[in-house]
């Protein structure tokens, strides 16, 4: 029986103590109360209320040998990523590569496959296929209820998904960005239980009202954490932390342990805090997770303060998987997969001459949503930052779909992505067509990944699962994505904080005010093509 003596932080009843914590086979066989001075504290290990696994680049088991460092045990993944480019089998291959790997992955049954039908993806996810999923002991609830309008205008094929979760019994996510009102209310009767799309506390409190679960979010991309960390205060029994969307070398540096640091830093409670970071969304999915429970799973971290919540030991099932600045996870052979049916492009691919009057995409850094504006003809120009965008359809031949767009930031060069929510095909921006069709080339003869060039320089990080996720080593994947991302950034010029993970956004439809899909201009509002100015 192994044993470890420390501090324990009780979650569930809201008490700090020393204690003996005795376990074997997985298990916590005993608690008990010690009357000696301890050093370090004993906690639940974090839990990931939400996240995309391959917006990390990294397959499940590599993402886990990074995410224990940080004292996450668990995650709430929805793999409609990888689903969107080879359905059914591509949410398999996530379940079965994450059981390689002593770490606890859920997945959820990806609800919007395609995410829309204004869009090309590489497959489709049935009514059929999501029943069958539900049954899986892995697949613990149905994933992110995007098409909202689908659900406040009644249609059929949507509540049949929702209805396949209900009698499963396990929730359904949501994904309501901006939802407000009598749809929401609409959209909440439906059985929706949660959204990690908020980014006003007005509209958290309004849905926390209602009785959903809000998840504050902060990726690589998407940071809500400071708008929406008050309703922590006022509903904590309803508040979750997750990540959502998180690169390589964010994840490096931290996870959900950063969220609870800074919620600390700025006052608020430590049980409240733990209680979004662990208790909540092992309660709501119903995981098997444990929290430092007598007769539960060995899931937990021994951290030095609680404050900075530096992770010096991470157990999974008893396991010890991080020790002290060392991974004990090791790395497994990956097998590749992949959907790409494109050739090499052309520069008049991209060619486009603009109308008098052209919609011009904002990009807002660290959030999902844009603006629109509308900008005469011969007012367009680069001096102005406003630059070519450019959609190109993966799976098959088709005509270029190109916009423009501001607040990219690039001086010089392009960069281009085969990570474009939801569908994946290429995004690329850029500040000429050479430039634009060489960094699209780049990511067609590797089938898949992250470019950037300049005029005599050229980056590229492959991504040969899906056009997703790297078969390579978590930190090698994290030092190429470090250093393309720098030359985007100090080479090429672009302004945001994380041009590749924003980029890959401009393409979700479901989210206001307008993207760009492989079919042209779409209003997230309206839920339609954007007509000519």
């Amino acid at each position: 029986m192994a044993k470890i003596k420390a501090n324990l932080v009780d979650v569930i009843q809201r008490e700090i103590y020393a204690a003996e914590v005795n376990f074997e086979n997985g298990i916590i066989q005993s608690i008990l109360p010690i009357k000696e001075t301890v050093s370090g504290y004993l906690l639940p290990g974090f839990v990931d209320a939400h996240v995309h696994i391959e917006s990390s680049l990294l397959v499940p088991s590599e993402f886990a040998r990074m995410a224990v460092m940080h004292g996450t045990v668990s995650t709430v993944s929805d793999p409609h990523e990888i689903a969107n480019v080879l359905g059914v089998q591509g949410v398999e291959y996530m379940i079965e590569n994450g059981k390689k790997t002593p770490f606890k992955f859920f997945f959820g049954a990806p609800s919007c496959v395609p995410a829309t039908v204004f869009e090309t993806a590489g497959d489709n996810v049935t009514v059929a296929d999501i029943e069958k999923l539900l049954q899986r002991d892995e697949v613990l609830y149905l994933a992110e209820m995007m098409n909202y309008p689908g659900v406040v205008f009644d249609d059929q094929l949507v509540h049949q998904k929702i209805k396949a979760a209900h009698k499963a019994n396990k929730p359904v996510d949501g994904h309501a960005p901006g939802l407000r009102g009598e749809q929401l209310r609409k959209y909440f009767a439906a059985g929706i239980s949660t959204d990690h799309e908020c980014f006003t506390l007005d509209e958290a409190e309004e849905k926390l009202a209602l009785g959903m679960h809000v998840l504050i979010r902060e990726g690589s991309a998407a940071r809500n954490f400071e708008a929406l960390i008050p309703a922590l205060k006022t509903h904590p029994n309803q508040i979750m932390f997750c990540s959502d969307d998180k690169h390589p070398d964010s994840l490096l540096v931290g996870h959900i342990n950063k969220l609870c640091s800074r919620a600390i830093a700025l006052g608020y409670d430590l049980f409240d805090v733990l209680q979004a970071a662990c208790f909540n969304p092992v309660k709501h999915y119903k995981l098997p997770v444990g929290l430092l429970q007598h007769n539960a799973p060995a899931d937990f971290i021994f951290v030095d303060d609680l404050v900075h919540f530096n992770v010096k030991q991470t157990f999974i099932n008893g396991k010890l998987v991080f020790d002290e600045g060392k991974v004990l996870i090791d790395s497994v052979n990956v097998e590749a997969v992949n959907k790409f049916n494109i050739l090499p492009l052309k520069v008049e691919d991209f060619a486009y001459t603009p109308k008098e009057l052209e919609y011009v995409i904002v990009c807002e850094d660290g959030q999902l949503v844009t603006k629109k504006l509308v900008f005469k003809k011969a007012d367009i120009s680069t001096q102005i930052d406003i630059l070519k965008i450019a959609v190109v359809n993966r799976y098959a031949k088709a005509k270029v779909a190109t916009a423009y767009i501001k607040n990219i930031g690039l001086k010089q060069g392009a960069i281009a992505s085969s990570v474009a929510h939801d569908s994946h095909n290429i995004i690329v921006v850029g500040v000429d067509d050479e430039s634009i069709c060489k960094a699209v080339n780049l990511l067609v003869e590797n089938t898949g990944g992250l470019s950037a060039v300049s005029s005599n320089e050229s980056y590229v990080l492959p991504l040969p699962i899906a056009g997703l996720m790297s078969n390579c080593d978590a930190w090698e994947v994290a030092d190429r994505y470090t250093q393309i991302d720098h030359f985007s950034k100090q080479v090429l010029g672009s302004t945001l904080n994380a041009p590749f993970m924003s980029l890959s956004f401009m393409a979700l439809l479901v989210i206001p005010d307008i993207k760009l899909s492989d079919k042209g201009l779409f209003d997230g509002n309206s839920f339609n093509f954007l007509k000519v100015v």
